[in-house]
């Protein structure tokens, strides 16, 4: 075991068969899925923010979720589309660590994000009279901030234990760097505990989220059971928070299953893709799934589309 030790200073990423057929025609698909994702996410943001009507808790929150959309992207799509478009798929030591960090800390942000939009509504819909003070623009802020940064924090520590580990292998059978398969390629297994356990804590806190998330549910539909309007508010506002939640749990529960329990009868283009539909999946739908049901966004968005083609519409009469 001691002569494979070596400094490891570049990873081969070897989930992208290098015989792929069509390589130009997945860089397209690729590229109008991320040019895709930019458009929705940053329409949306630039939307809560320019209009001041929607400056409220639950939509600063939205374009919270939607940032951190594009933060997670950022770290995988412009790394994958270089790769198909080269022969040689590598990625420097560094590199890896920094977009493992960039990734994982990504989904830990969006359950923490998700954590605090179910606070939001159990507030507004089960203590109405008390909303405007329990959400206020300083606490808001600092649950930004802790669905921001606590994620970022933890995911750092288990990055910087990974770090520490001797490796004899700079080969990752993925198309991006995940820590866990870091800690795989360690030399040393018993080197590895510490890393374990800490992943372990990190797990248990993501599960404490969840549960969170289902107990203010809990709460939620009781109080809604008894009042139309109350049912009225938790379709128009929770049904979308519901559908996100739902649509990311099992994008990260086929992630986690494929790089724990190593679903080795699967192809390896499946297992790609239930790799990555994390980044795609939740970005990309969670702006529409708001955009459509939320109606002050969806009257937002009709109004400068209707705007426009007024506008337009003007402009050619005159011609």
């Amino acid at each position: 075991m001691m002569d494979n030790v070596s400094v490891i200073t570049m990873f081969y990423l070897s989930g992208l068969n290098d015989k792929i057929n069509h390589r130009l025609i997945l860089f397209s698909l690729t590229l109008l899925c991320y040019c895709a994702i930019l458009l929705v996410n940053i329409s949306l943001i630039l939307t809560i923010i320019l209009d001041k009507n929607l400056h409220e808790p639950m939509y600063i929150l939205l374009c919270t979720f939607c940032i951190n959309g594009l933060y997670g992207t950022t770290g995988f799509f412009p790394k994958f589309l270089w790769d198909l478009l080269s022969p040689v798929h590598v990625i420097s030591y560094s590199g890896c660590l920094v977009q493992g960090l960039v990734m994982y800390s990504y989904a830990c942000s969006d359950l923490s994000i998700l954590a605090v939009m179910a606070y939001d509504r159990y507030v507004a819909i089960c203590r109405p009279l008390q909303y405007h003070s329990v959400m206020s623009k300083k606490k808001l802020i600092w649950l930004v901030c802790f669905s921001w940064l606590t994620p970022f924090c933890i995911m750092g520590i288990n990055i910087s234990l990974t770090s520490r580990l001797k490796l004899c292998s700079p080969y990752i059978a993925r198309l991006f760097c995940a820590n866990w398969i870091i800690v795989t390629l360690a030399c040393f297994p018993a080197e590895t505990i510490v890393n374990s356990i800490v992943a372990y804590i990190t797990i248990l806190i993501y599960v404490f989220h969840g549960f969170f998330i289902v107990w203010s549910y809990i709460c939620l539909l009781k109080t809604c059971v008894s009042s139309i309007e109350n049912r009225a508010k938790f379709m128009q506002t929770c049904v979308p928070h519901l559908l996100s939640l739902i649509t990311f749990l099992l994008t990260i529960l086929f992630d986690v299953m494929n790089m724990r329990f190593g679903l080795k009868n699967l192809p390896q283009s499946l297992k790609n893709f239930l790799a990555i539909e994390f980044l795609i999946i939740p970005p990309l739908m969670n702006p529409l799934i708001y955009g459509f049901k939320l109606t002050k966004i969806r009257n937002r968005f009709f109004d400068v589309i209707t705007f426009k083609a007024v506008k337009n519409f003007s402009r050619f009469i005159n011609h």
